[in-house]
């Protein structure tokens, strides 16, 4: 049995950023993918994420700083390395910024708000997609250090789940080699034992 729903699923794929063009998902649009990507388990109700867009003059303004920082702590760049940081941001026309807010808690645990976050991006993601943009998320080497994370607008307490690069692509994608999902589940057989006798 097939469905439209299930054939979309099965040929997702992320294009390269610098393929991703003009136009990006106006306000309208934005509104939806951001209902959409709401719309994933989230046990208490507590919404343990938010979204940051980055379009405009705004992609520029990251990259100069990012290119400031990546100086900051390598020393002097090459203008290549440079050029780089500069278009982190700029290379497609959106990038929503995926969040994880975690929220006090006493029953919902740190990590189950983070994978929370993680299901909103790729809801997210498949949204723009449904409305006939195209993506690639990333997290890169600023999502890790805590200068990254301010320059990029999140608080202390929170953490980047990934950068949703949105744009139109008008080109075909080659099928990359996926895994084979025969290899990928079993019949639960009990606990997990060791059966190499360590």
């Amino acid at each position: 049995m097939t469905s439209p729903i299930i054939d979309f699923l099965l040929t997702r794929s992320s294009v390269p950023i610098p393929d991703l063009h003009e136009p990006a998902p106006g306000d309208a649009d934005i509104a939806t993918l951001i209902a959409a990507a709401s719309r994933v388990p989230d046990h208490g109700r507590l919404a343990p994420w938010r979204f940051i867009l980055y379009r405009g003059d705004a992609r520029v303004e990251v990259g100069r700083k990012l290119a400031d920082l990546a100086e900051k702590r390598e020393g002097p760049l090459t203008e290549t390395r440079r050029n780089q940081e500069l278009t982190r941001f700029s290379r497609a026309p959106l990038v929503i910024g995926v969040v994880s807010s975690p929220k006090e808690s006493i029953k919902i645990p740190q990590w189950e708000m983070l994978l929370s976050g993680g299901m909103a991006a790729m809801n997210l993601a498949l949204a723009a997609n449904a409305l006939g943009y195209r993506t690639n998320m990333i997290t890169n080497w600023y999502s890790d250090v805590p200068e990254g994370r301010a320059i990029l607008g999140l608080a202390p307490h929170e953490r980047v789940v990934g950068f949703v690069h949105i744009g139109t692509f008008s080109g075909t994608l080659p099928e990359r080699p996926r895994p084979d999902p025969a290899t990928l589940y079993a019949d639960y057989a009990g606990p997990w034992a060791d059966s190499s006798g360590a």
